[in-house]
């Protein structure tokens, strides 16, 4: 993968904004290290980068900033804003050494299910794609349980998970209707339609319409307090805490939960850069800066027209609305084109007030930074990522090559055979898009039958139905033939390249239509190849190695009498290493919880009396 050439880190680290916001650290492949968040990144970054800094001093930290090639940015209104922010990239890319902030329970959010006849509300850690609302995510997890036990509370909402109305019950009602927490629909105490009311209710809170809760809750406390009922008037006191600080709303953050990208541009005498932020499902997931070359007369307008015509050409994914600073003169025709690509309604959109607005502004004040700051370096990333793929499409005489798939099959003696695919879209990998596929028809080390069944499964999968404009075979022309064979017993007609690489294993060209192409020495796109091919390898020889190391791991413990699947998994849940079970005395092996006795004495004596 692509190492940020000349980029020097004492330079760009005078660079740095004063602002809140979010840090990405790249190793020299691309790969993300680390994301961080800051008050102020102009100070927060370069302390990696200094000596006598306590956090410096971590061997993790120590670790990690070693391997810094270069790093990135994205600027926030505020370090509320950096902290979704940052969680959501860190989500979607998951950092080696973002490990301790990986929890999957991420911010939480409020679900209320109203698909059901009688709606609960509770806490949820993710949003699901069903029929439910959701409200968030919010950065106090403790605020959220105040609000939902508030909510129960007030508008008198069940606990329970039973399906109502069809498990009413005859008997007695719970608890909590006993003490007045609850309207009692699993007995039927309560209408549908009246329940209805008061989850319409709840949810226009969870809105922003909560000013009147607030101020009969503070009329309560009052009264708690005139008759010295000093523990309750704390506890609305802390519920009304607990309001203000969950509903101060993020900006960062739609509770709408749409898909939605926001287009901003900034410019100056010689350049233009625009940014574009992606929204998924009401989450800032990251940006994209692109420098748009043109003439000095060029309006706004067209600037934005050409942008949205040109990336949504060759982009996967296109949301339902797009929010852009300017109204464009061809946006009826844009809007059917875009809709007619991507199956569904697409909206162009200018807005002029609200939490859009202030997302634009947003996307603004990045592209305003980037072109003030890193101009220069957006040129030479993009003429070693897009023109690098305009070089490709030049070189084997088709439209274009922004989507790249490369397989390569890795085994030892056809021991474990498997694939990867890798795919680099726009220059650049797209990690999650790749594959990996453990080889099922094939045994012994035929490489060409073992591309075969890899190829004819990746084309046939339902779930990967963006397809390349070329694939990229990691050999030559037998590899091309198998995979021109499959395509055609598909009807595909996608062009076929082989990798081809001299006696010093280094790329040199493209073989293609049953000639070799050479690159020119050291072009980008010789560059990009070969950051192709040796990353499919990568790919493939990581999951070789993990998937021998399981088969080992399970080999030899399946050979001892008396341990199953369960038992090997207590024992390396305890042990974490076979050397560590293989070394361990008999009192070790007895001490292991749920692993009985006679169990411990075979393992033991495999061990020990072979």
């Amino acid at each position: 993968m692509y190492k940020e050439e000349i980029f020097n880190i004492e330079e760009e680290l005078d660079k740095l904004p004063n602002s809140p916001g979010v840090y990405i650290m790249h190793n020299e492949t691309g790969a993300i290290l680390y994301v961080g968040k800051a008050v102020n990144l102009h100070n927060r970054v370069r302390q990696y980068f200094r000596s006598g800094h306590g956090h410096n001093n971590s061997p993790k930290i120590i670790k990690m900033v070693s391997q810094i090639a270069y790093f990135e940015y994205i600027i926030t209104a505020s370090e509320l804003e950096a902290l979704v922010l940052e969680c959501n990239l860190i989500k979607e890319h998951r950092p080696k050494y973002n490990t301790m902030m990986t929890d999957d329970k991420g911010y939480p959010y409020i679900r209320v299910t109203v698909e059901e006849a009688y709606p609960r509300i509770f806490m949820s850690h993710q949003m699901h794609r069903d029929k439910s609302r959701y409200f968030g995510p919010y950065t106090d997890r403790s605020a959220v349980k105040d609000i939902v036990t508030l909510l129960r509370k007030l508008y008198k909402l069940r606990h329970c998970n039973k399906k109502l109305p069809e498990q009413c019950m005859k008997e007695r009602p719970c608890l909590y209707h006993q003490i007045g927490e609850c309207s009692g629909p699993c007995n039927a105490l309560i209408s549908e339609e009246d329940y209805q009311e008061s989850i319409r209710k709840a949810m226009n809170f969870l809105n922003g319409d909560y000013k009147n809760t607030i101020n009969e809750l503070s009329e309560q406390m009052k009264k708690e307090a005139s008759e010295l009922q000093f523990e309750k008037a704390a506890k609305t006191r802390d519920l009304i805490d607990s309001i203000r600080i969950i509903m101060d709303k993020q900006r960062i953050t739609d509770a709408g939960g749409d898909d939605k990208d926001i287009i901003a541009l900034a410019r100056n005498e010689n350049d233009s850069v625009v940014s574009i932020f992606f929204i998924r499902n009401g989450q800032l997931i990251g940006r994209e800066n692109h420098h748009m070359s043109g003439e000095k007369e060029d309006s706004d307008e067209l600037i934005i027209c050409e942008f949205i015509k040109q990336f949504y050409s060759g982009t996967p994914y296109i949301p339902k609305e797009i929010l852009t600073e300017y109204k464009i003169s061809e946006e009826g025709l844009i809007e059917e084109y875009l809709t007619e690509r991507c199956g569904h309604k697409v909206k162009l959109t200018v807005p002029q007030k609200g939490e859009k607005v202030k997302l634009l502004l947003l996307a603004r004040d990045n592209a305003a930074l980037v072109l003030s700051q890193d101009i220069e370096r957006l040129k030479r990333k993009e003429k070693r990522t897009i023109g690098a793929t305009l070089e490709i499409a030049e070189l084997l005489g088709i439209d274009k090559a922004s989507r790249m798939e490369a397989f390569d099959i890795s085994n030892i003696s056809g021991y474990l055979s498997v694939a990867s695919m890798v795919v680099f879209e726009n220059g650049e990998p797209k990690k999650n898009a790749y594959r990996k596929f453990r080889l099922r028809t094939v045994t012994g080390p035929d490489d060409y039958a073992s591309m075969k069944e890899v190829l004819s499964r990746r084309f046939t999968d339902d779930k990967l139905k963006e397809l390349p404009d070329v694939l990229m075979m990691d050999g030559g022309k037998g590899q091309v033939n198998i995979a021109e064979a499959v395509l055609d017993s598909l009807g595909l007609d996608i062009p076929v390249c082989g990798m081809v690489k001299d006696d010093n294993h280094r790329t040199r060209g493209l073989y293609y239509n049953n000639e070799e192409l050479m690159f020119k020495k050291g072009s980008e796109a010789m560059h990009m190849i070969t950051a192709l091919q040796d990353e499919t390898h990568r790919f493939a020889i990581e999951y070789h190695k993990t998937l021998r190391s399981k088969e080992q791991v399970h080999s030899i413990l399946d050979d001892i009498p008396g341990i199953g699947p369960q038992r090997r998994k207590i024992l390396m849940q305890h042990f974490r290493d076979m050397d560590a079970i293989r070394n361990a005395s008999l009192t070790e092996l007895s001490n292991v919880p749920s692993l009985p006795e006679n169990a411990a004495r075979a393992v033991y004596d495999f061990f020990h009396n072979h």
